[in-house]
């Protein structure tokens, strides 16, 4: 490949994963939006988020499972990748939708990202992985962030009673996720990060199905179109898509590069929260987020290296 080529590959690379990380942040503003213009709750449109997103976990499911010199998984395999699965992406996702509904859509990104940090916690003390000096300032830059902004929203948000609770939600929905980060660690090395993520993600759309289920009475082929545009929007757009760009990034500019370009996460959901859901700017959120993307670009930087180029 000439020079040429190259330059032309990597530039398509970072738009095709700025695009990518854009989509990503898209995901809050379109929930607050779903909440604001309809009755549906976050159990109900995070059911509908998966419903759409299931045929693509399927497909990859099946070329996971039919490659060449694929190995059978023993009875220990499937327990941690259906328990990874409902801890990554159905109790995180369920805090999450659930949170949503009590906080703004930046501070819901800025929490969100505390999971990098935490997975090096539960890596440490878990898997007795030591903690170096860059982890660490990351660890300080984040938090202090996080408190920055969070002391700043709370000073702005005085009349939401449900502002606490919302908060812990999402400090959940992180806690969980960063159990998921730290476990598969361990487990794609065995089985393959295709195979891996998609089991993982059709045990957590098994696991959503269910409570829906239980919980709403399977009433969900009576809501309207309108209702299920906004699962559709989530899955193929704030999921699915996001997700191939994002790959497509570590395969042709390096898994370094996209954890840089996907920094601008927080960013851009506070701008579009800003425009589309008339959320306040105010001085800590800008500060705070600032520290964020400091701690998040030390964190995911080291990750990378130690993981092998998973990110």
């Amino acid at each position: 490949m000439t020079n040429e080529a190259v330059q032309k590959t990597a530039i398509t690379g970072f738009i095709i994963t700025f695009i990518g990380a854009i989509l990503f942040s898209t995901k809050a503003i379109a929930v607050k939006v779903a909440f604001r213009n309809t009755s549906m709750n976050g159990l109900t449109l995070l059911t509908l988020r998966l419903l759409f997103s299931l045929p693509f976990y399927v497909i990859a499911a099946w070329i996971a499972a039919n490659k060449k010199n694929s190995a059978s998984l023993t009875v220990r395999q499937w327990i941690y990748i259906i328990l990874l699965g409902l801890f990554g992406y159905y109790l995180s996702s369920l805090f999450d939708f659930i949170g949503l509904q009590y906080i703004s859509a930046g501070l819901e990104r800025l929490i969100l990202f505390l999971y990098p940090s935490f997975a090096v916690l539960i890596n440490a003390w878990v898997f007795k992985q030591p903690v170096n000096r860059t982890q660490k300032i990351a660890l300080i830059l984040t938090y202090a962030g996080i408190l920055l902004a969070y002391a700043g929203e709370f000073r702005i948000d005085t009349g939401n009673s449900n502002f606490i609770w919302g908060s812990f939600l999402i400090f959940l929905c992180a806690v969980t996720y960063a159990i998921y980060i730290a476990g598969s660690g361990s487990m794609i090395p065995q089985v393959g990060a295709s195979r891996f993520t998609a089991y993982a993600m059709l045990a957590a759309t098994a696991g959503v199905f269910i409570h829906y289920a239980i919980q709403e009475n399977a009433q969900l082929f009576q809501l309207s179109s309108v209702h299920w545009v906004y699962g559709v929007y989530l899955a193929v757009f704030a999921t699915v898509l996001p997700t191939f760009m994002l790959s497509f990034g570590m395969k042709h500019i390096g898994t370094n590069n996209v954890a840089i370009i996907s920094a601008i996460g927080p960013v851009s959901t506070i701008v579009q929260a800003h425009f589309i859901l008339d959320e306040p700017l105010f001085v800590e959120q800008l500060l705070g987020t600032t520290l964020v993307i400091a701690g998040i670009l030390l964190t995911a930087g080291k990750r990378t290296k130690i993981s092998g180029g998973e990110y």
